[in-house]
């Protein structure tokens, strides 16, 4: 019988859904939804680090994704569908009341961003994660960052509550529970109507939430108080047990199975973040790096349980038995901005054409837009093609990477991007070229990290939009990192990942190692590194650091 399962990949602009044959792994259709709120700008203060996301940008996004993919197949048997899994942005944490539900979606906190997905990429506690690590490491029992690579970031779970609770009382009185992005949207799917009823993901609460199985699941209750007296209470509404994308959370609901056109027999899995499904997706073996590149990175790594036992890896994102494959330990590490970084210096030079081409009027509005849509376009591809002519080393310009802040090696939201070098000849190309060179030597920070802490690095996956569209930003990682970079065929390796656990879920497969011999894709290209580049690129990346180190010193 024809077996089919669902991927959905809740990115931070849009979500992806992929339609999967279980005999072979091929996409059958897919379809992409932007968030339209998102898209406007709404709720977000970018100059405060504040990002949040209305959870009806991702209901109608993930329905309207769905619905149109199976719709390319029109004579598709709906019954032939067996599983969904979802997988998300993370730590996205949003608080919800006693049934699960997100206060956004309560009339009183209806246009209230606190009462919204927190998204990964809001930075607005730093202070209470510099908090949660100076009392970890002071408060006189456990240290519940050590599993998180010793450093607790403004990115995740406890310091985003801690910082919206203390921020607005409303919220805190009416949030009975909080829950992940990925969690939410199962618990959705599921028709779930208690908070405290739906599994939760091991990858979201281990890698994000200070969850260990040797303390008992989530930090105690002492040290949250300690932390925080608002806290108090909370974590007995949370969970104790958390479980992998691999195992069955239910099944769709009557509800969902009538919007999305399915039957209430579809298996939905455990949800999952979505670097750690593209590293399924890349066919994850142990120690294959997989930097799976879109705005920021998120950098995967699998090995055997038994060849890391106790040895922690410091200043990464988290290890956790089983975020990626169940059996392996899955570690995390990862760079805030990457796509971001080149779309900042975009979003800079197009800022002319912003303001002034509305104004013309040697144009109608019609033209006005199309040309801007056509300039914004082709700004990357020229830069890059230009940047690609410069030879290494000749513009003298060094950058950081670190206009979202760092995430590894040690996590510090608070750090700021800087460039040097820079004179009269410094043109926009050049300056495209070091920020390039600059994300790809963070990049090496994290893989010079892993081997300093016996953790070897025996390849290089690339996968997501950089790695499938910019050759310029490829070879240069490959010539700064020196090393070859296999680039994952499919477009859509995070929900191509997500459909593999649903496979197993749904009993197609025993494993995720079978399910990822069956249904992977492959890859289609590899990037070799250039000897004379990644000389020259060797003497770069130490200037890199020494004015990294700069840089730290004055914040």
């Amino acid at each position: 019988m024809n077996r089919y399962v669902l991927g959905a990949d809740f990115g931070t602009d849009s979500v992806r859904a992929v339609l999967v044959d279980t005999a072979n792994g091929a996409e059958l259709a897919s379809a992409v939804t932007y968030y339209p709120r998102w898209k406007k700008g709404l709720y977000c203060k970018p100059a405060q680090n504040q990002f949040r996301q209305h959870p009806l940008d991702y209901v109608e996004s993930l329905e309207d994704a769905i619905f149109r993919t199976l719709k390319q197949l029109p004579g598709l048997d709906p019954q032939f569908v067996v599983g969904i899994t979802v997988d998300t942005t993370g730590s996205t944490p949003v608080a919800v009341d006693k049934t699960g539900t997100p206060l956004a979606l309560l009339p009183e906190f209806a246009e209230n961003p606190n009462g919204m997905f927190i998204l990964w990429k809001d930075h607005t506690a730093l202070a209470e994660a510099e908090e949660i690590n100076h009392k970890a490491r002071t408060w006189g029992g456990i240290d519940y960052t050590m599993y998180e690579g010793g450093i607790y970031s403004s990115e995740w779970f406890w310091a985003k509550i801690t910082h919206t609770i203390r921020q607005d009382e409303a919220v805190q009185q009416a949030a009975y529970s909080w829950m992940e992005h990925c969690d939410w949207i199962t618990h959705l799917l599921i028709g779930g109507d208690d908070a405290l009823s739906t599994k939760r993901s091991r990858c979201a609460a281990g890698h994000k939430a200070m969850w260990h199985e040797s303390w008992g699941g989530l930090p105690s209750e002492d040290f949250l108080t300690h932390l925080e007296p608002k806290l108090a209470g909370l974590r007995e509404h949370l969970y104790q047990d958390t479980y992998t994308a691999d195992e069955a959370a239910g099944h769709l609901s009557g509800e969902w199975a009538q919007r999305l056109g399915l039957h209430e027999g579809v298996v939905v899995s455990v949800g999952t973040f979505d670097a750690h499904a593209g590293a399924v997706g890349g066919e994850a073996e142990a120690y294959t790096l997989i930097k799976v590149m879109g705005t920021s990175t998120c950098d995967m790594l699998v090995a055997p349980l038994d060849e890391v036992q106790d040895k922690l890896v410091h200043g990464i994102c988290g290890q956790v038995d089983g975020s990626i494959v169940p059996g392996m330990m899955g570690l995390e590490a990862g760079q805030s901005a990457f796509g971001d970084l080149l779309a900042w210096f975009k979003q800079v030079i197009t800022w002319p054409l912003q303001q002034l081409l509305p104004q013309s009027q040697l144009l109608d509005d019609a033209t006005k837009t199309a040309l801007l849509d056509e300039m914004e376009d082709k700004i990357i591809a020229q830069l890059s093609a230009a940047a690609a002519q410069i030879p290494v080393a000749q513009t003298g310009i060094v950058a950081l990477d670190w206009v979202n802040g760092r995430r590894t090696p040690d996590a510090d939201q608070s750090l700021k991007g800087a460039i040097m070098g820079l004179n009269m000849g410094s043109d926009a190309p050049a300056i495209f070229k070091a920020l390039v060179e600059a994300i790809c030597f963070g990049s090496k920070k994290i893989v010079d990290r892993f081997e300093a802490e016996g953790i070897p690095i025996k390849a290089v996956v690339g996968m997501g939009g950089v790695a499938k569209k910019s050759d310029f930003v490829m070879q240069t990682l490959a010539d700064v990192l020196n090393r070859p970079i296999k680039i994952a065929r499919s477009e859509q390796a995070p929900a191509l990942g997500a459909a593999m656990y649903a496979a197993v879920a749904a009993g197609v497969y025993p494993d995720v190692a079978s399910a990822m011999q069956v249904m992977g894709n492959g890859f289609d290209k590899i990037y070799h590194p250039i000897p004379t580049n990644a000389a020259l690129y060797e003497k770069l990346y130490t200037e890199y650091g020494r004015f990294g180190d700069f840089v730290e010193k004055k914040n």
